[in-house]
């Protein structure tokens, strides 16, 4: 049961959202206070100490969980970069950033739903009172 379980490589999860927020190793490795060979070690490496992951998560701005809990066949399913080709050829990307908050989209169709449902019990509630 264990060998089912994977255990998360902190290393490449720090790679993966390093090169998903778009920040190459020297950046990122001066903003931790190490330098790039380092910052490339720590990539190399299953588990990292606790004060290293606290450090490169504040960098990132993510939570250390992110780093800890995401699994090698795990992807980060956000979409929040487009690639496009202007007209000299070179690359540019767009940073999309959403004026609304998803969570706030589900929980505002949940209650609506909810008030349905609540508007079908008060009508069945009528029809039952008027056959008595």
């Amino acid at each position: 049961m264990e060998a089912a379980l994977k255990k998360s490589n902190h290393g490449a999860n720090v790679r993966r959202w390093r090169e998903w927020r778009n920040v190459n190793q020297d950046v990122l490795a001066e903003q931790i206070g190490v330098s790039q060979a380092t910052l490339s070690g720590y990539e190399k490496r299953d588990k990292l100490e606790q004060e290293i992951l606290d450090k490169i998560a504040k960098a990132l701005n993510i939570p250390v969980e992110a780093i800890t809990e995401l699994n090698d066949n795990a992807a980060i399913n956000i979409v929040a970069n487009t690639l496009t080709v202007n007209d000299d050829a070179e690359a540019t990307i767009f940073n999309y950033y959403p004026t609304f908050n998803p969570i706030d989209k589900i929980v505002e169709l949940y209650e609506k739903l909810l008030e349905a449902e609540k508007e079908k019990v008060a009508m069945l509630q009528e029809v039952l009172k008027d056959k008595k």
